[in-house]
């Protein structure tokens, strides 16, 4: 059985689970099951992943990135050293240090991942969680909701809950959804929250307050040093751990400028009220989400039954004070909130591999997605009213048709632009891509049915058909953000191994020599690894490979790159064991 692991991909820190002896385990390093979500370069220029890279943060942010998954579905490039590199492709080294941590463990070569996402997460986002893993080496069989998926790992602690609240503040994202649990299957009623809101922000109202104290105490500014506002940063986080257990926090840092030519130093008492004063307005916004949720599940707070807590953040005491007013129920928090979404990832996976399962999972879309026409809203006549087609807290997978009309005689083509989001003007919405669809000349008033299916990921997928003609319309996107081609994603996947494995691209591989016959680029570096390793091979495996690499040759020049890929894992198996 192939095997495929459940990975929790957070702003701050991740996880990767498996399913040992039909228990869900989150795969350890040493006595630590988290891997900070951070990626560095060594001194040598050698990509470095979690606690290594988080604790040279300090002394080189030029070489460190910290909460990529923020800049996540967005074109934004981030520079780590010499080099520039988009979220998706940070993400990835993440991704990849996971990847190897469960191969070590498992001992064989994995290829296959559920990977969760928080719930309020865009298409944009969901595509380039997908890239991300993709680039890593991972086939993401699945985009699971990080809510949902902490919900199937309390369902098996717990199979007798059934209204949950499942309330998700981690260091960049917030979720809060509502959750039916019956007869085995885990049925999302709601979900809403802020894709900028999280630990992260906390952090940064405390750095505030230092600098403040720093400008009123010492009249000097640190906001150009780089260096120190990490440490700022650093401190911040530690003390906002320490508010979670204490009434107060010390905050020293030595020598944090020189003044005079004396040299400065901070020392800084934090009281957990004052803390709580900063982030009040930020976690009421959540307790209104809460209630949006419970409106949107159509249910009063006594309907509630459990209160989950998900995500690092959730350990800050007043959360569970204002839970507790709003719902009259103690929160719970007996599953470690840093890993009950990698465990639920892994027991999803689990049902993906074919393994016995109690749950069924039924997943919902937090958004609506549709497209602008011409209409009317509030009575004023607008090109650009909103058309819902799939509403948001509808089932997943989902699919909706509707007929749109043609303006003119003779039109030549219509622009399509698809939106998600609620504002009855489509422009106050977000815009996720925009389609030319060419037309076969017709009369005015000619129908075209534009179909969107919204599949179990998340992820929207859009279709025209001409209804005269039956003929259907391709569609060329306009605003590919965060889009790969399956050529591109060869490329950068071949780019990032190279930089993984050898903090520099190795001399004298040129993959374009093995892509003949439409052999994506992945592939080909697949195929040239393996050429590499025939010399010391067994006869038995060197036999094994070569039939392979032809075997894939064949299957890629003849159009059938499912066959391909599965080949080139079977190959990807015997390099791991030679590795």
């Amino acid at each position: 059985m192939e095997p495929i692991i459940g990975i929790d991909l957070g702003t701050t820190n991740s996880e990767v689970a498996y399913i040992f002896d039909k228990n869900v385990h989150v795969i350890m390093d040493g006595d630590d099951g988290i891997v900070p979500s951070c990626v560095g370069l060594d001194a040598e220029g050698k990509i470095i992943v979690g606690a290594t890279a988080k604790n040279q943060a300090v002394a080189a942010p030029d070489r460190t990135v910290l909460s990529i998954k923020r800049k996540m579905g967005s074109d934004e490039k981030v520079s780590l050293g010499a080099e520039t590199y988009l979220p998706q492709e940070i993400s990835a080294f993440i991704l990849r240090a996971l990847k190897e941590r469960a191969e070590t463990k498992i001992g064989r070569s994995i290829g296959k991942a559920v990977i969760t996402v928080p719930a309020y997460f865009t298409d944009a986002q969901r595509q380039a969680t997908r890239e991300a893993g993709q680039i890593a080496g991972l086939s993401v069989v699945r985009i699971i909701n990080e809510p949902t998926a902490a919900a199937l790992a309390y369902e098996q602690a717990d199979p007798e809950t059934r209204r949950v609240l499942i309330y998700d503040l981690g260091g960049g994202t917030f979720d809060v959804s509502i959750v039916k649990i019956e007869e085995g299957v885990v049925e999302v009623l709601a979900s809403t929250g802020d894709n900028r809101l999280g630990g992260d922000d906390f952090d940064d109202k405390i750095v505030a307050a230092l600098k403040k104290h720093i400008e009123k105490s010492h009249q000097i500014s640190v906001d150009g040093d780089r260096s120190l506002v990490a440490r700022l940063k650093r401190a911040a986080e530690a003390a906002k751990i320490t508010l979670s257990g204490a009434p107060y926090a010390v905050i020293e840092e030595d020598f944090i400028a020189k003044k005079d030519g004396e040299p400065v130093h901070l020392s800084y008492e934090l009281s957990r009220h004052d803390f709580e004063q900063m982030i009040e307005p930020d976690l009421q916004g959540t307790i209104a989400a809460v209630s949006k949720a419970l409106e949107d599940a159509r249910l009063l707070p006594s309907s509630i039954d459990k209160i989950i807590l998900v995500g690092g953040s959730t350990r800050i005491p007043m959360i569970s004070r204002l839970l507790e007013e709003k719902i009259s129920l103690l929160p719970h928090s007996e599953i470690d909130p840093d890993l009950c979404v990698a465990m639920g990832a892994a027991m999803q996976a689990g049902r993906e591999m074919g393994l016995d399962a109690s749950s069924v999972l039924v997943d919902i879309t937090p958004y609506t997605f549709g497209t602008s026409a011409l209409g009317e809203v509030d009575g004023i006549e607008t090109p650009d009213i909103f058309v819902p087609l799939i509403r948001r807290n509808t089932k997943l997978p989902a699919r909706k048709s509707e007929a749109f009309y043609t303006v003119f005689d003779d039109q030549e083509m219509v622009d399509v632009r698809v939106y998600q989001g609620e504002e009855p003007h489509a422009l106050d919405n977000i815009r996720i891509g925009s389609y030319h669809f060419d037309l076969t000349p017709a009369p005015q008033g000619s129908v075209v049915i534009l179909d969107f299916d919204l599949d179990v990921n998340g992820i929207l997928h859009l279709q025209a058909v001409e209804k005269d003609t039956g003929r259907k319309i391709e569609a060329v996107i306009e605003n590919a953000i965060s889009r790969f081609s399956e050529k591109e994603l060869g490329e950068t996947r071949s780019r990032i191994d190279a930089v993984w494995n050898s903090g520099n691209p190795p001399d004298g591989i040129t993959v374009e020599e093995e892509q003949g016959n439409n052999i994506p680029s992945d592939l080909a570096e697949i195929i040239f690894r393996a050429k590499e390793k025939l010399e010391g091979a067994s006869a038995d495996d060197r036999d094994d490979m070569i039939n392979l690499m032809e075997d894939i040759k064949d299957a890629a020049g003849a159009g059938d790159m499912e066959k391909a890929r599965s080949l080139a894992q079977e190959l990807e198996d015997i390099l791991f064991y030679m590795e």
